[in-house]
């Protein structure tokens, strides 16, 4: 291997190990928010002490959640089969 194919070699290894930490870190980053957003949506709909209309701040919040994710669905409870 000459010294100009290993620079591109270790060149080519750095981008690809910069793009998966990326890629973790941002994975990492929409769990956190998914984290929050779904304990925020449990105090709404369970907890809150005030009950005031929260129809449409769910509804903002599922739309976030299908941008994040594509799956609007994400922070409803999952059905869970006894059996």
């Amino acid at each position: 291997m000459t010294k100009a194919e290993n620079r591109a070699a270790a060149k080519a290894y750095q981008q690809e190990k910069l793009r998966r930490w990326q890629e973790e870190a941002h994975a990492a980053a929409v769990a956190a928010d998914l984290e929050q957003l779904a304990a925020l949506r449990k105090y709404l709909i369970f907890k809150a002490k005030v009950r005031i209309p929260h129809d449409d701040l769910l509804n903002a919040m599922d739309d976030y959640v299908e941008r994040l994710t594509g799956n609007r669905r994400a922070l409803h409870a999952q059905h869970q089969s006894i059996g």
